[in-house]
C-alpha cells in the first residue's frame, strides 16, 4: 500500500497537502484525486479552479501523476 499527497497548485501558488492519503492502487489514486478535485470545486467559492492542477506526491516528494482541474470539470459552456 502506497501513501500520496493531493497537491494542487495554479499559476498564481500551490496548495499543500498535509496528510498522506492510503492507496492500494495506482487506479485508487487517480479515483481518490478525482474526488479531491471535485470536492473542491463543489465548495462555495468565486475561484475558477480550470487553472488548477493536481499534483499527486509520494512521501518522497515524487510526484506520480497530475491532473488538471478542467479534466473533471470539462468544457465551460
Amino acid at each position: 500500500m502506497a501513501q500520496l499527497f493531493f497537491h494542487c497548485s495554479n499559476d498564481a501558488g500551490i496548495w499543500i497537502d498535509r496528510r498522506l492519503a492510503p492507496v492500494s492502487s495506482l487506479s485508487e489514486a487517480m479515483a481518490q484525486a478525482a474526488g479531491v478535485v471535485r470536492s473542491l470545486v463543489m465548495e462555495p467559492s468565486n475561484e475558477d479552479w480550470r487553472g488548477w492542477t493536481l499534483h499527486a506526491s509520494d512521501d518522497f516528494g515524487d510526484e506520480i501523476f497530475a491532473v488538471p482541474f478542467a479534466s473533471v470539470l470539462g468544457k465551460a459552456h
